[in-house]
Order: C-alpha cells, then structure tokens, then sequence
C-alpha cells in the first residue's frame, strides 16, 4: 500500500513530467515550422499569417530572444479573453464546456478549505489504525476516517460537514444551470440566420400505395401546416456512393501529384507499385494507372449515383422539411403530426455541418431493436471489463506483484523501485486500459442509430461515464479493497467483515491520488503539448503532403474530444464528493486538476480546436444530471460506511440528503431543463419579424436549397485540386391520386409541383 513517500516519488515524477511538458510546449510553439499545429484555428479563420515577420525569426528556428523571455505568456493570454469574445470565437459549446472545470472549482475551493480546517484535524487525533492488530494502512490512512473509533461522536462532524459540502454542492449547480440556460437562450436570440432554425427532421413516414414518399410528405404539410411549409428534401441512401466518392478523391489526389510532378522533372515518367500505399506489387507507370483506375471509378460511381436516384428501395422514408418561418419550424418540431404517435415523427433538424448521414439511411422501425442490442453489448462490456481492472488493482501493491511474479521480488524490494511501483505503476496502468475504449463506445452509439454528431458525442459520454462509474470507480475500490484484505476476510469471523470493509474502503485513496496524478496533472499537460500532431504534421509534410487538401488535413486542429473528457471530469468531481469527508487529502489534488485543466483548454479552444458542429450547450442538462448521481453515491457510500462503524444514529441523520438531491434535480429540471430541448415561439417570432423587416426581398427558398442535400450530391464534379509548391412561392394543394377525408374538402388544382 503506498504512503507517503510513495505519493511524494509520484508526485514529483508527475510534477516533473508535466513541467517539462509545458516547457517543451513554450519552446515549440515560438517555432515557425510549429505554428500550424499550435495555432491551427487562427489559419482556419484566415486571420494569423506566416510568423516570418520579425527579422529575428527564421524559415525554422525562432531566434527573437524576447520571445523566450516571454515563454509563458501563454498563461495569461488564454485567461484574458472575456467570455462573449471566446463565444464568439469558439462557440458556446467550447465556452460551456470549460466552465465545467469551473464548476469544479466553485465547488471543491471552499470544500477543501473547510475539509482541511475541520475535518483533517478530527481524523488525525483520533489514533484508531496505531492500535489494530492486523491492518494495512499507511500514514495517509491517518489522515482519514479510518482513523476515527468506532461509534465515536467524532462522526458528528463529519454528518454537519458534509451537510454543508451538499448543500454548497446544491448551490451552486442551480446557479450555474440558471447561468447557462441563460447563456444559451441569448446565443441562440442572437444567432444568426442557420437553415436549421427553419428545418425539421421527419422520420417515419407512412408509405402511400398511391403516391410516392415526395408526394406524400408535401400533401401532407400543404394540408396541415398550409400557411407555412415551404419545401422538403428527400433522404437517401447513398453510404457507398459517399465511400466511391472519397476514394476518387484520394486517387485524384495522386494522379495530380505524379503529374505536377513529371512536369517538374520531364526526363522521367513517375512510377508506383499496384500494391497496399505503393510499396509493393507491380512497378507501373502512376499516370497511366492512376488515370485508368480514376476512370473506372468513374464510372462506377456515375452508376451507383443513378442507381441511388432512380431506384425506390434506396429512398429512406424520412425528409428534411423547410417552413417560411422559425415560428412554424418551432411548432412543427415540437408538438405530435398525426393521432397515431408512431408515425410522422419530427424533431429539430439538426445543423447540416452536424448530421451523421450514414445513419439516416437507418429504417426507423430498427431503432428501438439496434438500442436494446447495443444495452445489452455495454453491459457485457462494462461488467466483464472488471476481470482486467481486478488484475490491474492486485497490481496496486507490492505484494499483489510478489504474488505474480515472484521471480522479481529481489528488485521490486529495493527502495526507490517500490516507490516509484506503488506510487506511479497503477494510475498509469489503468489509463493505458482506458485507451482504447472511447473508439468502440463511439461505435456502439454510431450503431444506436442517432442522426447527429452532437447527439453521439453525448451518448458516447453517457456511456463512459457509466464505464468509468462501474470499473473504475467502483471496480477500484472494490477490488483493490478484496485483494488487499483478502487474508484478513478469510481468517475472521462474518461479524468483523462489515468492520474491515469500513475501514478498507477509504484507504483506496492512495490508488485514486497517484491516478490523479497520472491523468489529471501529467496527462492534461501532455494535451497542450500535442506531441502527436506535432509529429504527424510533420511527418505528413515530410512524405504525405501533395495537394493542399493534404496540407488542410495534416494540419487538423481537431475538436473536443467531448465524449473523453466530460465524463473525466465526472470522475474527478464524485470523487472529490466521496472523499471530502472520508479523506480529505485528496481535495488540493483534485483542485490542480480543475485549475489546470480550465487553463489548458481555454487556451486549446482558443487556438487550436475547430468546432464539428454548434449543439448550444445541449449536453448541459446530461452534465448537471451526473454531478447529481455523484453527488446522491457519496451520499450512499457515507451512509454506509457509517453503519459499518457502528455510528447507525449518524447514518440515519443522512438519510434526508438523498431524497432532498433527488429534489434539487427535479426541481432544477422542471426550471432550466426546457431552454435545452425547446425553442421558446416568442424568441423564434421576434427573429422572424427582426428578419422581414431588414430583409423583405429574402429568396429563403432558394437560401434553403442545397442546405440538407447529402454531401455527394451537391456537386457531381471533382473540386480542381492544386499542387502544392515546394516555396509554398404559391401555397396551394399539390394534385395527389390518394383520397382521403381531408384531402377531399380541398379541390383537385393542376399546380406546378414544388422542389422537392
């Protein structure tokens, strides 16, 4: 079990790692060869130019020494921009999500400052650990409440304190609920004209034996929303038509390449071999192959486009329907279409920057089978998930290791090897489990069929969090507490279990402390400093880059990884919620995370990260909700820890908390929850007015055209490609042959049919 000193090696080479990481960053990004991958964003926006201004700064090296002097300048700069100039800049989703280090902050600063003044002190007199025979602990131990007797009125204090950490914790969550449901009420009031501010997606649309889908989905809206709907665009399948279209570019791509490249140098036709990346196979000409494979291609594709076009089975029975106003889009997108609440299915469209297409091609009718599968799947994944995390925890100590491995005991005996194992080997490898995970959560929500990347980012974070709640969390202390006290659980009597296990529990702080520090210290600095990219960038430019599409994706600035890091947070924030009063300790390492972080990625989403998409701080409502079932399992876990220290009475005095988050969270929902998943119709009036009265002569329809078109339709025609030089309406019924109620109290017009 690590102590002190095994924390303090920890620390220092997480301390150590992160230092150098942040120098190596200063350093880097004065770089010129640098700047593309430490300040991406800016390029995107056409704003910052070369860095070769300054007669001190050369092709490569920056040789301005003020500069230098000036490293870390980059601190203060990413905490000077206000917040309407980062929303502005970066978007309110970016804005948001650094304000959930905030929110740790605002929370945690006055818990550790009243956990240390109080609680510290109560748990280090109470000198129980000195006099039990049998139990392993370290002076970190002492620090918490395992120290404390059993039903000793000590525990007094730690019921009112945890009280006020509660109550604080209800606080401030409501004030930053309000906060952001504001923020995000004024954003989307001043935000300007977006098609899908007019557009909803409908899905399910009952299939008429005498009309086709257009047909069907035009009679319907001119017949029920006859004053506002303006026109819809029908879904295809086209997932494999959008697959032939990216290989054509890619060959299209090497086929310039080889061409600006034989008319650089004319006296040698270029080659490549026919194998995987041309590195081996036969030795062809590149032009005449590129050429002759770009053509059959061709042809392929122009093939499949028909097909796509031309053949019923690959229209999918859904639309992206356009009204004339927000107002009516607002109405529509909000409230039930027909009687029969299966059919006729519309929610709001989302942005066409932030549509996953692959997924609309989905039969909506398979939804509900593909989301029960796939409950089963992470259930599976997340519970079997344990067997690995268990071995890894019985890794967690030296005795776990001994036991394994016992060939290595002489070495891991020595001093500084067992600090550095027992201080720095299990937090690590814990986070290289964790790897791999994201990709195929990801993949099991592309799987559930949502039809937006916002909407997957979300789930993907749902699914994590659970993963991390489950496994890491829960699989940590449980385990590492079973493998540590294994001996002592065999050998006593089933009386003193639920003794051991109190005290057991909190001791898994140690392991959680050099996590942290692993993870939240080390890790985050290693994010600012992008080594990845950095290579790849250059390794790109060195051997991949021809064309500037190339060059666009090799410097790639990427986005927040939203699905990793909120539920990280999440972990971070339970358990800083559980430890507060069973080991206060924790509380300062949790604190330089939060500070950290928020620095790190402000200055990320102000030079770096590019938006996929613009949610509006949706997920918000799916971040307070998970502060609250932290919140409500620390509550839980005090609770029983309690009772197993014989202290029933205080465990009863908690039983209020529960039930009173519970109430917090309903209320706070019933308050702020609306502002994230409905559009108020007064707002979306007051634009509508705002916008016919500075543009009367607006052409919407035609503004609205192409915006929900799939990405392989817009243009049938390859964009030219340059080489990269070495130096650098009338409303009325549409006819339709379907009789019904309704259609028959209009009469039959020959009208010209609208764009579908």
């Amino acid at each position: 079990m690590a102590n002190l000193q095994d924390i303090g090696v920890s620390a220092t080479i997480n301390l150590l790692s992160a230092l150098a990481f942040l120098v190596a960053f200063a350093l880097l990004r004065l770089q010129p060869i640098n700047d593309r991958v430490y300040f991406p964003k800016w390029y995107l926006k056409g704003i910052r130019g070369s860095p070769r201004r300054s007669g001190h700064v050369h092709n490569f090296v920056n040789l301005d020494l003020n500069m230098y002097i000036r490293f870390l300048n980059w601190m203060p700069a990413a905490l000077k921009m206000p917040e309407p100039e980062l929303i502005e800049h970066a978007g309110l989703d970016s804005a948001v999500f650094v304000r959930i280090y905030l929110l740790g902050l605002k929370i945690f600063v006055p818990v550790t400052f009243l956990a240390f003044a109080v609680l510290v002190p109560v748990n280090w007199t109470g000198d129980t650990l000195e006099h039990a025979k049998g139990l392993t602990y370290s002076d970190i131990d002492k620090l918490s409440i395992s120290n404390i007797p059993a039903a000793s009125k000590r525990f007094w204090a730690h019921i009112v304190m945890f009280y006020v950490f509660s109550f604080w914790t209800y606080y401030v969550l409501y004030k930053e609920y309000k906060l952001i449901a504001s923020m995000r009420l004024r954003f989307l009031a001043a935000q300007k004209r977006r098609p899908d501010q007019f557009t909803v997606l409908l899905r399910n649309v009952p299939l008429d034996p005498d009309e086709s889908i257009s047909k069907h989905i035009e009679h319907f809206f001119f017949v029920n929303h006859p004053d506002h709907y303006l026109t819809h665009q029908l879904v295809y399948n086209a997932n494999y038509l959008a697959k032939l279209v990216e290989k054509k570019k890619g060959l299209q791509n090497w086929l310039v390449y080889y061409e600006n490249k034989y008319e650089r140098s004319p006296t040698q036709r270029p080659t490549t071999k026919t194998g995987l990346w041309g590195l081996w196979g036969t030795k062809v000409d590149a032009i005449e192959y590129y050429s002759t494979e770009l053509e059959k291609l061709s042809k392929e594709e122009d093939k499949e486009r028909e097909k796509v076009v031309s053949d019923p089975d690959a229209l999918i029975p859904a639309a992206f329907v356009s009204f004339k106003t927000r107002w009516a889009a607002a109405v529509c997108a909000q409230t039930q279409q027909s009687s029969n609440p299966t059919i006729w299915l519309t929610e709001w469209a989302p942005e066409p920057r932030d549509i996953f297409w692959d997924n609309l091609a989905i039969p909506y009718v398979k939804l509900a089978l593909r989301k029960l599968i796939m409950a089963v799947a992470l259930f599976f994944l997340t519970f079997c998930f344990m067997i690995p995390i268990a071995f890894v925890q019985s890794l967690a100590n030296i005795e776990g290791i001994e036991k394994v491995f016992p060939f290595l005991k002489p070495i891991i005996e020595k001093k500084v090897i067992k600090s550095v194992i027992q201080g720095f080997l299990p937090g690590i490898a814990l986070k290289i489990f964790l790897i791999l995970l994201p990709r195929i959560l990801m993949a099991m929500s592309q799987i559930e069929g949502f039809t937006s990347l916002s909407a997957l980012d979300r789930r993907t974070a749902e699914k994590y969090h659970l993963f991390i709640l489950v496994n890491v969390f829960f699989g940590s202390v449980v385990t590492g507490t079973a493998f540590q006290q294994l001996q002592k659980f065999l050998n006593e009597p089933s009386t003193e279990f639920t003794k051991t296990v109190g005290d057991s529990i909190p001791m898994k702080a140690t392991f959680f402390i050099t996590y942290i520090m692993v993870d939240g210290w080390a890790g985050i600095a290693a994010e600012i400093l992008r080594l990845v990219p950095l290579v790849m960038f250059h390794l790109k430019n060195a051997f991949l880059v021809k064309t500037d599409q190339d060059r666009d994706q090799a410097m790639d600035p990427g986005c927040l990884d939203f699905p990793v890091s909120e539920p990280r947070i999440q972990l971070y924030i339970l358990l800083g919620l559980v430890y507060s009063v069973v080991t206060p300790i924790l509380l300062p390492f949790i604190l330089v995370f939060f500070a950290f972080s928020y620095l790190v990625y402000r200055h990320q989403i102000i030079n770096v990260y590019n938006q996929k998409y613009e949610s509006g701080a949706a997920f918000w409502p799916h971040v307070h909700r998970r502060v609250i079932i932290g919140l409500m399992i620390a509550q839980l876990l005090l609770m029983g820890l309690f009772s197993m220290r014989e202290a029933e009475q205080s465990s009863a005095c908690l039983v209020a908390l529960p039930i009173f988050t519970l109430w917090v969270h309903k209320f706070c929902q019933g308050r702020f929850e609306s502002a994230f998943v409905k559009f108020p119709l007064q707002d979306a009036m007051v634009k509508d007015t705002l916008e016919k009265a500075t543009e009367p002569n607006l052409d919407l329809k035609a503004y609205l055209k192409d915006a929900y078109v799939h990405p392989v339709f817009k243009d049938s025609s390859l964009e030219q490609i340059t080489f990269i030089d070495d130096d650098e309406e009338s409303n009325s019924l549409v006819p339709t042959k379907r009789t019904s109620r309704r259609s028959s109290k209009f009469p039959s017009e020959d009208n010209s049919e609208s764009d579908a």
